[in-house]
């Protein structure tokens, strides 16, 4: 807990200073005031929080979660529970969407066991951080005990000081765990109140028998647990999971250290509403890449007050849409650093520039 408790203390309100001047800075390029929309809104958001006027381009890499569900008991998914390790050793061999993504996008991908059921061999590139093998039924009674939530918010805090150390500037987040998106949703159904029905999705396409099997779950998970939608770590550790603390520690510990999040799908969405309860001011240190098919990711988002930049149909997380959205954290900068102001290309800002789109 006192990690947890030092990190929080040291997120600090993003520099306004340094956005104000970054905003000068584009204003002053050979383009029509913000007419490059969110590239600039993003431009603008890194500066504030690298506290740095022109930030030079970010080493990237995406920190991929892995834990297993004890929900899935309830019927919840239309893949077993099995699927998680499989899926674990098919990112570690480098085979999965993301590591197609990530290798597109020049990122490193850090692969983290934090709650895998299963003991998984050794390989290059997988870090075992396991803090239990999955999360118990939430549907029957917690899915984890306090202890157990707050480690695994830990983990993902010393993960994110690691990379901090080895010089990664920009981190997006991404998960493995079949059934996560039932405690993504009861997770945003104890934060907004809403009923569970107008939150629901069918995650990996569950069908309508399977899909009510679901709610149910959910509904008897709130009413089981009665988690507090006052206390974060209340509700995630009663309605959450492994995967979901990690991300919300990796959120965390970013923000102490003035780093950019690109915050996913429905299951990072769900960990950025416990990291930014827990500390507001992380916020702004988020950067919202992609609006999940997941019915309840727009509550989220809308919650947190964050907007998301594509709009690509997606749905299968493990940090996919974070990846894409990093070449635009990439352009953004790029834009800020490479353009020509109208003093140095001798044009005069005085011209009418209505035609120039």
């Amino acid at each position: 807990m006192e990690k947890l408790r030092v990190t929080m203390q040291r997120v600090q309100p993003v520099d306004r200073e340094v956005m104000a001047q970054t905003q000068a800075r584009l204003d002053s390029l050979t383009k029509p005031p913000g007419s490059l929309g969110v590239l600039e809104d993003i431009a603008r958001q890194v500066a504030g929080i690298t506290r740095q006027v022109r930030p030079q381009l970010l080493k990237k890499c995406s920190v991929l979660m892995a834990a297993d569900h004890g929900v899935v008991a309830e019927g919840v998914s239309a893949f077993p529970r099995e699927v998680t390790p499989q899926m674990v050793l098919n990112f570690a061999r480098g085979g999965a969407a993301m590591n197609v993504l990530a290798r597109h996008v020049g990122a490193e991908l850090v692969l983290v066991d934090i709650g895998v059921a299963a003991d998984l061999p050794d390989m290059p590139g997988l870090l075992k951080k396991k803090v239990a093998y999955g999360t118990a039924n939430m549907a029957q009674g917690p899915a984890m005990t306090g202890e157990q939530a707050v480690r695994a918010v830990e983990v993902g805090i010393e993960i994110v000081e690691g990379l901090v150390s080895q010089g990664f500037g920009l981190i997006g987040t991404g998960e493995m765990g079949i059934g996560n998106t039932t405690p993504s949703t009861a997770i945003v159904a104890a934060f907004s109140g809403l009923p569970v029905e107008e939150v629901v999705g069918r995650g990996t396409g569950v069908d309508d028998a399977r899909l009510r099997s679901k709610i149910q779950a959910i509904e008897r998970a709130l009413e089981v647990n009665r988690p507090d939608p006052g206390d974060p770590l209340d509700v995630l550790s009663k309605v959450g999971g492994l995967e979901i603390a990690g991300l919300a520690g990796v959120m965390l510990g970013a923000a102490a250290n003035q780093v950019p999040v690109m915050v996913d799908g429905f299951i990072s969405g769900a960990a950025a509403l416990v990291a930014t309860r827990l500390s507001p001011a992380v916020k702004d240190y988020l950067i919202g890449s992609h609006l999940s098919e997941e019915p309840g990711h727009k509550v989220m988002l809308e919650s947190i007050g964050i907007k998301p930049m594509l709009h690509m149909h997606m749905r299968l997380g493990e940090g996919t849409g974070a990846a894409l959205a990093m070449t635009l954290v990439d352009a953004a900068i790029k834009i800020l650093n490479e353009m020509a102001t109208f003093a140095d290309a001798g044009v005069s800002s005085a011209l009418d520039c209505g035609g120039m789109e």
